[in-house]
């Protein structure tokens, strides 16, 4: 989920140079521990969203809903939360706020009365005909309250002439374009959508005979749930509690669906390790990205040092590749946050240091090869070499474990302008290095990654993901960014259930 409006002080943080992914959503249909297996859901969901939490819950009589600001476990730990949340359905969402307010107004769930009953939406991910649409239904007449893209899909929801809840949703997200994965509670159903390509992961899975919606698999795992199978690009899953307490589940599938093109990043960095994504495990993927960056660039070095926590899988694949010996150069603090003190020009200045430090035993008169999992600006990167020269390395080579970042994102990744990308703001891989700091630089090529992700190279006729921060090949139009076509209108989906 992104927010409409842009507030570049939401950049001015000390970890600004890293990707972020806005959300992630947890939803599950009659279990009568909703609303705590929910809170379980989504702190395993935490690496997605620290900004904000939120969780709605249905008693069979009411709407219910507890949207904090911070992490999960700062407020759904407290039972007098939870008693707030009665109830045996329940949808939950963890947002990072990368443009807009973050204020409590824009944190998900949604929650609306409409005139086929209570609706709670939330999504992950961004509409690239977000804008447009809010500017029509404005203009329309309608009265947004929040500047967040979901709540155009709630007023879509109003105006659609189709009877039942589901239809209407259904109606809502044909014709929102983009990369999303969204879950919706009404008062008998909980309904889970993904984007025509599939680019936003979500998942289906089973405990004792419930179903449960999530963004990854390490959700299922935290409450014991089983994996029972990924959601299709393009398909929407209602489920509904009947009359006999039973739960119907009934599919709905494009008449003319895509080609899946999963996000290659989530292999990259923002998925758990412990997750499967797409059939393929996670940390499997990146310690192969670090072992065909080995094979790749190749050098002579005396140690392998991660960049915790993101390059950790790859540098141990790079150290079985070459032969170099793993160790842990840096360490991390894994209790600051954000940041603890008023981020001035000063704080920022050791900001990295407020993180890692790095481990002299191990790095002092070595020749030390730095993995990470990306990067994006290069300013931590600069800071890191230094501190790894600071404490007494001899040589400092820097491996990134995918290939250079070139172009931004726009379905649900927070990237910086392409102005202010390090890709493009020096002439060659030699003038990067320089600005770095180190001894030498090298990226994994994309085929390098797609091998290591598919174990095929990249099919330029037929890409297998989502790469356009590599490739600028977008998968979809954008139409907010160009403002160049008017908006389309999809028919509602073919029952597959």
């Amino acid at each position: 989920m992104t927010d409409i409006s842009r507030d570049d002080t939401q950049l001015m943080s000390l970890d600004d140079d890293t990707l972020h992914e806005e959300c992630g959503v947890f939803g599950i249909l009659g279990h009568p521990d909703a609303a705590t297996l929910t809170a379980l859901g989504l702190h395993a969901l935490q690496h997605r969203g620290q900004e904000a939490a939120g969780i709605v819950s249905y008693d069979g009589r009411q709407f219910c809903s507890e949207r904090r600001m911070g992490l999960v476990g700062d407020h759904y730990t407290n039972p007098a939360t939870l008693a707030q949340l009665p109830g045996d359905r329940a949808i939950g969402h963890v947002r990072y706020s990368t443009t807009g307010d973050t204020v409590l107004r824009n944190v998900q769930p949604l929650l609306a009365e409409l005139e086929v009953g209570g609706i709670a939406i939330a999504h992950n991910g961004n509409f690239t005909n977000g804008l447009t649409l809010r500017r029509q239904l404005i203009a329309d007449g309608a009265i947004c309250q929040s500047n967040s893209d979901t709540e155009v899909v709630l007023h879509l929801i109003a105006r659609s002439r189709h009877a039942s809840s589901s239809d209407r949703f259904i109606d809502a997200i044909r014709q929102m374009e983009g990369g999303y994965a969204m879950l919706a509670l009404t008062r008998t159903k909980l309904i889970a959508a993904r984007d025509p390509i599939g680019i936003r992961p979500l998942v289906m899975g089973d405990l004792d005979g419930k179903p449960i919606f999530a963004s990854e698999t390490c959700a299922l795992d935290i409450i014991g749930a089983k994996f029972v199978r990924d959601i299709e690009n393009g398909e929407v899953v209602v489920c509904e509690i009947q009359a006999d307490g039973s739960i119907s589940i009934d599919t709905y599938k494009p008449q003319n669906p895509k080609r899946e093109r999963l996000c290659l990043f989530e292999y990259v960095y923002f998925a758990r390790p412990d997750s499967v994504v797409g059939g393929r495990n996670v940390y499997t993927a990146r310690k192969n990205m670090g072992i065909n960056l080995a094979k790749e660039a190749p050098l002579e070095a005396d140690v392998v040092v991660p960049v915790p926590d993101g390059g950790t899988p790859a540098a141990i694949g790079f150290a079985q590749a070459s032969g170099i010996p793993f160790e842990l150069g840096i360490i991390r603090n894994h209790y600051v946050g954000r940041t603890f003190i008023e981020p001035t020009q000063s704080i920022r200045a050791f900001g990295v240091k407020l993180k890692h430090s790095a481990n002299r035993a191990v790095i002092e008169g070595k020749r030390v090869v730095l993995v990470d999992d990306s990067i994006v600006r290069g300013t931590t990167s600069v800071k890191i070499v230094q501190m790894i020269r600071d404490a007494g390395a001899r040589e400092v080579h820097i491996r990134v474990a995918s290939p250079m970042i070139f172009h931004p994102d726009f379905y649900g990744i927070d990237t910086p302008d392409a102005d202010k990308l390090l890709a493009n703001q020096y002439a060659d891989l030699d003038a990067m290095c320089d600005y770095i700091g180190a001894d030498s630089l090298a990226f994994l090529s994309i085929d390098g990654l797609y091998k290591a992700v598919s174990g095929a190279p990249r099919d330029p006729r037929s890409p297998l993901f989502t790469d356009h921060y590599f490739t600028g090949d977008y998968p979809t139009r954008l139409l907010d960014k160009d403002g160049t076509s008017n908006v389309r209108q999809f028919s509602l989906l073919a029952n597959n259930g």
